[in-house]
This record gives structure tokens, sequence and C-alpha cells, in this order.
């Protein structure tokens, strides 16, 4: 397996219809990996208590947002998600000249899970997450076994006004605003002199090793990244074809535009084989605060086989019960040392079932694309439903507080026809 990753995206007006952010992310990782959609309510936090994160223990704050999140079962960060506050993030892994091997620290996923607990804005996100990188690092195994997978990372924020690009190398970073128009990231450094935000030795460390003369117009990307290997080629690639396919939506990008890029298998955007899209997130969040934002999630692999379904931030939501993974405590092999010894079965009952459609997809070809034009029914229904709240507010609360149980009902009982 040659470990590959992900792809994040955003949309903001005049690209896309209406006053309406997009946001999309294929979490891309190891192909029997679980990636589980959870929920975790907004709480208050005693004086002095730590959060335990993926590695290591940190101080927490004294309020927490509540957050969906799609993510690895095995670890406490995620992949991606979003906030009470419309708030949504994602991250990529990204390799250069600064070593990303180190000592257990924040994964990205951690900070991502932090960002999005923490922050009421995408810009307060940005300070958020460097903060935390500078006071704890970043670092650490971010696969469920023993080959010692690790790198730093960019992360992609958005919210109602505006987006950010944040990415880091060790504890130095950069920052780039986006006010309108599309970006996306994927697994190389992608800002370059455009810098709204930087870590304030940022420069000067680079200078120091070497890799900008101090009197160049200083590029981000050119001084911290490696320019030519065969995995940053590859994110090129891939990059390069999301922005492209971004591009021929100019103006007209909707939720829609932003599934079917996820499901581009030809660009690799949607990758296939050891290392695959397990997960898909793709948010809209209108720029009218009194408006709801809508979150859709797949929770199973392969969104061209997959349904994405909504949720949306009301109270009294609960845990989503289909889509959440096993709890092994303080037996899980993750927080033993040394770690992963054995991999326990994370799969949730989504996950299961999704599995046995999806192989019996591929065996049955007529049976298999009849139950395939049935999910995308389904997921235009569900669609089409959003609409309202999306235009027109929600009058009562209590009907969303189960949509996405509900939906994920929904799609079994489609299931249930093959």
């Amino acid at each position: 397996m040659h470990p590959s990753s992900c792809d994040t995206f955003v949309a903001l007006p005049p690209s896309t219809e209406g006053q309406r952010i997009v946001f999309g992310k294929n979490s891309d990782r190891p192909c029997d990996e679980v990636q589980e959609v959870v929920y975790f309510p907004a709480r208050d936090c005693g004086a002095g208590q730590k959060v335990e994160c993926t590695y290591i223990a940190i101080e927490q704050v004294p309020h927490t947002f509540a957050v969906v999140l799609s993510k690895p079962a095995w670890l406490w960060g995620a992949e991606m998600g979003a906030n009470e506050h419309q708030v949504c993030i994602g991250n990529e892994a990204v390799w250069g000249k600064e070593s990303a091997d180190g000592e257990e620290a924040l994964l990205g996923m951690d900070l991502v899970r932090l960002g999005l607990e923490r922050a009421d804005a995408a810009v307060k996100a940005v300070e958020i997450i460097t903060e935390l990188l500078e006071k704890y690092g970043q670092g650490g195994n971010c696969l469920e076994d023993q080959c010692g997978f690790c790198y730093h990372n960019s992360f992609l924020i958005a919210d109602r006004t505006e987006a950010w690009v944040l990415e880091t190398s060790g504890k130095y970073w950069a920052a780039e605003k986006v006010d309108g128009g599309y970006r996306n990231i994927s697994n190389q450094y992608s800002i370059t002199t455009k810098i709204d935000k930087e870590h304030p030795q940022m420069r000067e460390y680079a200078k120091k090793q070497g890799w900008w003369d101090g009197t160049a117009a200083f590029n981000f990307t050119e001084a911290y990244s490696f320019m030519t290997t065969a995995r940053i080629e590859a994110s090129g690639s891939r990059y390069c074809e999301g922005k492209k396919l971004l591009e021929k939506s100019n103006e007209h990008i909707t939720a829609k535009t932003m599934m079917d890029i996820l499901r581009d298998k030809e660009s690799g955007i949607n990758m296939e084989g050891s290392f695959m899209s397990t997960g898909s997130m793709v948010s809209v969040v209108p720029r009218d605060p009194s408006l709801p934002g809508v979150h859709y999630f797949t929770a199973t692999p392969d969104p061209d086989r997959s349904v994405f379904k909504p949720f949306v931030f009301v109270a009294d939501v609960k845990q989503l019960k289909h889509t959440c993974s096993p709890c092994f405590g303080e037996a899980d092999p993750v927080k033993k040392k040394p770690r992963f010894q054995s991999k326990p079965d994370r799969k949730h009952p989504l996950f299961i079932r999704h599995a046995q459609v999806a192989a019996a997809i591929d065996s049955a070809r007529q049976r298999g694309q009849e139950i395939v034009q049935d999910m995308r029914q389904l997921e235009k229904d569900m669609m089409s439903e959003m609409e309202k709240y999306l235009e027109e507010s929600i009058k009562d609360p209590t009907v969303v507080v189960h949509l996405f149980s509900d939906s994920v009902e929904r799609e079994l009982k489609v299931y249930s026809k093959m």
C-alpha cells in the first residue's frame, strides 16, 4: 500500500448558486478502515479538566460547541466535520522539507475536531489550531497499524462568510483568506505569495534553513515544500483536476455539483484501491444567519456507491447510532503501549449493510444498477426536502431532530430490496 490522501473543496458566492457556501471533502484512507459519523452536543467543562485526544491529553476549554464529525473510528479526532455555528473543516496530509517524524503529539485530525469544538468562526479556528500547534505540536502515527505513517497538515476552513486555507510545517504555518470564488486543497502545499496570516518566525526559519534567500518574494510553497516526489506529483494531478471541475461549474456550484466532483473517478478524486475514499462530506451553508446549514455525510466508502444523508443542527439531537462504531474504552489497542498490537472490529451497522450491498452491486450488474438508481433517487428526494429549510428556515425543530438517523433508515430500506 502506498498511502495517499484526500481532496477538500469550498465554493463561495459568486461561484455558487444563491448566497450559499458549498464545502466538500473525500477522506481517502486505508480500504479496511471504518469511518463513523458521530454527533457530540455542546457542553460546559469544569476548571482544570483535560481532554484525551488520540495520543495526548491537553487542557480543556470552559465550553465546547456541538459538532458532527466524520472520523476514522479508531481515533479521537476527525477527518472532517461541522459545528453548530456552521464552521466546516477538513484536513489534508502534506509533506515538505521539514521532517514529519517525531514524538506523539496532536494529529491533524485532532486539530480538526478541536477547531470545530472551540471556534465560532473560520478565522477563529485558524487562531485556535495554530495556538494548539505552537503549544502541543503535531505528530504521531496516522494509521491504525505499526507502519509509522506520519505527516504535516493543511486545513480548509469555512463559515457563512469566508474560508481560510491553513498550511503547516512542524510548528510553522501560513494562512490564506478566501473571500469569494472557489478553492481546493490536496496533498501538497498550495499557498504561494498571498499570505494573510503567518507564524511570526516562519520566514526567518526558512531563511536559516537555506530555503529562502531573504530577498526574493517569499513563496510559502517554494520555501517549505518538496517540489518533485512521486507523492507530490500524484497529489498535484488531483489538485489540478479538482480545480478544473470547480471551474467547469463556476457560478453554478451547488451541493449536487460538489457530490459529482467527489464521485469523479477519472480525476482520481474518488480514489479506489488499497487507499480509497472511505467517507465523504458536503455542506451547504447559507450566508443568511437565520437559515440553517445542511451537512451531508455518507458514512460509507466510495461516494459513487453511497448516499449523502443530511444533518441539521437543532436542540436535542441524539447520538447517530446507525453510524457509530463500537467503543472499546481503555481496552482499545490504540490506548495501550506498544500501540496497534491488534485491530478490533470497528464496523458500525450501516457500514456492514453497505458492504454487503456494494458486493452485490458488483456481482449482479442489472440489479446492482437498479439499486444504485434507487440510492440516487433517495438522495435527490432528500436534497429536495432540504431546500425548503435552506430557503425558509426550520419552523419546527423537532421535525429534524432525528433527520440523519431517519435518512439512514431510508437508505437501509433501499438496501433491503437487494
